[in-house]
């Protein structure tokens, strides 16, 4: 009903939502689930770690948006806790690292959607659910030939119980979820703002990890969260 009602805003501003949705859907998800089949899930962490700062950038060279040095130290703290998390606070293992194809894409992905970010402050006055249906459609169409060719080259994804719940869980959680509270989130405090939150993914993560997996909580997890939230407090609540 949302998308009928408000037709008229679709067609009169196609070009913002087509970016948009070309940006934050056919883009970030394409590039970091193929990424993810030439990489590590811990490379793939640490590229999307750098997505605030990323956002930061964007933000100046779209908007000339600056940060102030509180917000700065922030950001900077904020970085270093999820990385502490990430790296297992081991500073060696980030030194270590070796850079392939699929970090490189994964890489093109974050300043995707760092740019779709920053580009929020463009978005047409619709309603969030028109908005996020129209994104999701138009991204879904630009990805169709990419599906079209992945089933020629023999690539058919064969459904059984638990593909269906894991496309279920995707496309419930880390997408219509996801991306209606993170779009909201910038609509109410502006997309360098929001995008630090995007940091406190390794801490679900490594509590969710507790929970489920039976994993242990080390000095860096704790290290990380005080950093993390010091970090996101800095650069959210203080003014000056």
């Amino acid at each position: 009903p949302y998308l009928k009602r408000d037709r008229a805003i679709l067609v009169r501003h196609w070009k913002i939502i087509v970016v948009l949705a070309i940006l934050g859907v056919t883009t970030f998800n394409t590039l970091v689930y193929t990424g993810l089949q030439y990489t590590t899930a811990l490379n793939a962490l640490l590229m999307q770690s750098s997505m605030p700062v990323v956002i930061v950038l964007m933000s100046y060279l779209f908007f000339r948006e600056r940060v102030t040095a509180v917000q700065a130290v922030g950001i900077g703290l904020s970085l270093i806790g999820a990385l502490a998390i990430v790296a297992q606070g081991n500073v060696a293992m980030l030194l270590g690292l070796s850079l392939n194809f699929g970090d490189v894409l994964i890489m093109v992905a974050v300043f995707g959607y760092a740019a779709y970010s920053s580009l929020l402050r463009r978005r047409p006055g619709l309603h969030p659910l028109s908005f996020l249906a129209s994104t999701f459609i138009v991204g879904t169409l630009c990805l169709a030939p990419f599906y079209v060719w992945e089933n020629l080259s023999g690539r058919v994804m064969h459904f059984d119980t638990v593909t269906a719940l894991s496309v279920l869980y995707v496309a419930i959680f880390p997408s219509i979820l996801s991306y209606l509270f993170f779009n909201r989130g910038v609509e109410l405090m502006g997309a360098n703002r929001a995008g630090l939150f995007i940091h406190l993914m390794p801490i679900f993560g490594s509590l969710m990890a507790m929970v489920f997996l039976g994993e242990r909580l080390y000095w860096f997890h704790g290290l990380g969260i005080m950093l993390i939230v010091s970090g996101i407090y800095l650069a959210t609540r203080l003014k000056r």
